[in-house]
C-alpha cells in the first residue's frame, strides 16, 4: 500500500468526497495534456451522412463521477490528476453548481460495487473508475485485474450507465508512471474522453428512432 492519497484528512473519513481540481500546469505530470493514444473523433456530420452515429468528446452539461482507488495512489493520484483535467477541457465543469463527484475505494477490487452505488442511485451520466494493478511474483495480480475488468462491464451491461475502465494493468510501477502522466500520455485523462462520447453516443441512439421515423413521414 502506499501513502495515503492527497485529500484532505475530514474527506478520508468517509467514502465519497467531492473534489475541486486545482489547475496543472501543460504537460505536468498528472495533467493528462502530455499524450493522448485515443483516436480522434470522426467528423459528426459526415458519420451522419453516412447513416453512422458517433458520440463526441463535448462533456458540457455531463456528470461524470469518478471512483478511485487508494492502493498504489502514487499512480491513481495522477491518474485523477488527468481526470479532472480532462473534465475541466471538455466543459463537464462549466457552469455546474457542484464539483465532480469522487468517490475513494480501497482498491480496484472495490471499484465495481461503488461505480453500481452511483449508476443505481442516478448519481452521474457515467463512471470513469480509476486504479493500478501491478503484477507480483504471485497470482493475486490476476485474480484482482480480471474480477474488476469484470465487475466493472457487469456493472455497465445491468444499469446502462457507461463505466469505464480506467485501471492500469502493468507489470512494473514505471510502466504505470508512464501511463499516468508519463510519455504514454494520461489514461485517467483518456477515460474521461471515453464517458463522454458513450454518454454522447448513447443519447444519439436514444433519439435514433425518432429520427427515423421522421424523415420516413417526411418522405411518405
Amino acid at each position: 500500500m502506499g501513502t495515503a492519497p492527497r485529500a484532505a484528512s475530514a474527506e478520508q473519513a468517509v467514502s465519497v468526497a467531492r473534489v475541486v481540481p486545482e489547475a496543472s500546469a501543460a504537460g505536468s505530470p498528472g495533467s493528462g495534456r502530455s499524450v493522448h493514444r485515443l483516436p480522434d473523433v470522426p467528423d459528426q456530420a459526415e458519420a451522419a451522412t453516412a447513416g453512422q452515429l458517433v458520440g463526441s468528446h463535448d462533456a458540457h452539461g455531463q456528470r461524470i463521477a469518478v471512483a478511485c482507488s487508494r492502493f498504489n495512489d502514487q499512480v491513481t493520484s495522477r491518474l485523477l490528476d488527468g481526470a479532472l483535467e480532462a473534465l475541466d477541457r471538455l466543459g463537464a465543469l462549466e457552469g455546474a453548481s457542484e464539483p465532480p463527484l469522487v468517490c475513494w475505494v480501497p482498491g480496484a477490487f472495490e471499484l465495481p460495487l461503488v461505480a453500481r452505488a452511483i449508476a443505481t442511485h442516478h448519481l452521474a451520466d457515467a463512471v470513469v473508475c480509476l486504479g493500478c494493478v501491478i503484477r507480483g511474483e504471485t497470482s493475486h495480480y490476476d485474480f484482482v485485474a480480471g474480477q474488476c475488468a469484470a465487475g466493472l462491464q457487469r456493472v455497465q451491461l445491468d444499469t446502462g450507465v457507461p463505466v469505464v475502465f480506467g485501471v492500469l494493468t502493468t507489470d512494473t510501477l514505471d510502466q504505470a508512471l508512464e501511463r499516468s502522466g508519463g510519455g504514454h500520455g494520461n489514461k485517467g485523462a483518456e477515460a474521461v474522453e471515453t464517458a463522454a462520447e458513450m454518454i454522447n453516443l448513447l443519447s444519439s441512439l436514444a433519439a435514433a428512432p425518432r429520427l427515423v421515423r421522421s424523415a420516413s413521414d417526411a418522405t411518405a
